[in-house]
């Protein structure tokens, strides 16, 4: 006989004769064909489960990615409250000094009031007692006239105590000085001598990134414009479009600092970028798109933040500081000629970052940017 049907439950293939034979009558039978489909699209969709079962581990682990970033975002948030914190105690500490400085004057003032009193004092007593030392030699007739009056005023006159002023200026000396050692130590914490100090690092220029119209000295620690375009290899490193040039050493992590030096320029570009950043055709220079600069271009200095934030300027920077706090998630900029802070760039930094420089098209080989 053909077989034609098949056997769901002894999953099996039967013909006609069996499906009525006392071992298939009471198991549910269908159509060979109808049975062939079906294992078909089973198998079809134990196909599909595949690729969503890796979707569904990719979700987890980037669930997991976006958890560690937030506890990671948390820690730095928390880092910014103390430092918050911290600043506002060294103010109050500030304040406290002022406080104590105003109470020194105020019971200096006090003391001053007190000494005058006194002194008025001892005026009144001094001419009631030569008053009544003039009636003694007096003849007893005249001595008795007013008598009444001046044992009066005399039995009247009382001394009056001066006021207690209570401090210690001693320990208000020392307190002041130990403020003011605080407070120096703190105003100077940021300053670009500092920045040195805690992250200076030796900074060169990399070839293998500049743009070919830019020529760079022989220690790497100049560039400037040359007068024609270089034979170069147009390397995915290389920037094609926009005159720039990176650092040689990128940064994952730490602090690091440098100062550029850009004399009388009338423009130019500083700051850092991600080492991924696309280098080809023309490039955004905001942070969204990986660049955290400052320039200086028709006379203004903005911060290329979105949108562009101006900088008043106190004094015209001949030379510019750029201080990297990858784990804070900060860019600051200096003004070093008059050591002044200009910006800072705040946000949540992955990858390498690199120092971003461009002496920008308008001006040629006689200006240059120094390292």
């Amino acid at each position: 006989e053909l077989v034609k049907l098949f056997c769901q439950e002894d999953q099996t293939p039967i013909c006609v004769i069996c499906r009525e034979s006392r071992e298939h009558c009471a198991h549910k039978a269908v159509p060979i064909k109808e049975a062939a489909q079906v294992v078909t699209l089973q198998e079809k969709l134990q196909g599909a489960m595949g690729p969503l079962r890796k979707q569904l581990e990719e979700a987890r682990a980037l669930t997991s990615k976006e958890k560690e970033k937030t506890r990671e975002w948390q820690r730095k948030v928390q880092a910014k409250r103390e430092m918050i914190a911290a600043e506002f105690n060294k103010l109050h500490m500030l304040l406290r000094e002022e406080e104590q400085l105003l109470l020194q004057r105020l019971a200096e003032e006090r003391l001053q009031e007190n000494v005058t009193k006194l002194s008025h004092q001892s005026a009144s007593l001094q001419q009631l007692i030569a008053e009544i030392k003039g009636k003694c030699q007096q003849p007893v007739a005249e001595a008795f006239q007013d008598v009444k009056s001046t044992s009066s005023r005399s039995e009247n006159t009382k001394l009056q105590e001066p006021e207690a002023v209570s401090f210690n200026l001693q320990h208000v000396y020392k307190m002041c000085l130990d403020l003011r050692e605080a407070l120096n130590r703190f105003a100077d914490d940021k300053t670009p001598t500092a920045l040195i100090n805690r992250g200076a690092v030796d900074m060169t220029l990399d070839p293998d990134t500049a743009h070919p119209n830019l020529v760079l000295s022989e220690d790497r620690k100049r560039v400037r414009h040359g007068d024609m375009c270089l034979a170069l290899l147009n390397t995915p490193e290389r920037f094609d479009r926009c005159p720039c040039v990176l650092g040689t050493e990128g940064f994952g992590g730490g602090r690091c600092y440098w100062e550029v030096e850009v004399g009388d320029k009338t423009e130019w570009y500083l700051g850092v970028c991600r080492e991924s950043v696309s280098r080809k055709g023309h490039i955004a220079l905001s942070p969204v798109d990986g660049y955290w600069v400052v320039r200086l271009r028709d006379g203004g200095y903005k911060a290329l933040t979105s949108p562009s934030n101006s900088l008043p300027m106190s004094a015209r920077p001949s030379r510019v500081g750029v201080f990297l706090d990858y784990e804070v998630g900060e860019v600051l900029f200096y003004n070093v000629t008059d050591r002044s802070h200009l910006f800072t760039f705040t946000g949540t930094f992955s990858g390498t970052l690199c120092p971003f420089f461009s002496p920008s098209w308008r001006e040629w080989q006689c200006s240059e940017l120094r390292l």
